[in-house]
């Protein structure tokens, strides 16, 4: 479940820890990928259940990071995959933007 998931975050070298939680009165399983760099201070939540088929059908996939109140909900992997791709390249910017400043003020 979730390969393209775990491909992402093996491919920015970032650390992920699964666990699998089965609710005791409701009929959905959920995973929780715990991930980041240096600690697993981000979350990554998805709730699934079965169809009459047997296959898996993601209900819902919640990403909190850094400890965000809010977590950002999301349909299917692509979409949370895109938003972490996003999101990974906003902060890649702004640290190549700093090193530019602290460069530029040492000359």
């Amino acid at each position: 479940m979730l390969n393209r998931t775990k491909r992402f975050m093996r491919d920015n070298d970032l650390t992920y820890h699964k666990e699998y939680i089965r609710p005791m009165m409701t009929p959905q399983h959920i995973y929780v990928f715990r991930f980041g760099k240096h600690r697993l201070n981000n979350r990554v939540i998805i709730r699934y259940s079965h169809t009459w088929t047997g296959r898996l059908k993601i209900n819902e996939i919640d990403v909190r990071l850094h400890h965000q109140q809010h977590p950002r909900i999301f349909k299917t992997e692509t979409e949370m995959i895109d938003y972490l791709q996003h999101h990974m390249e906003k902060k890649r910017a702004k640290r190549l933007r700093k090193q530019e400043e602290k460069t530029n003020a040492e000359n």
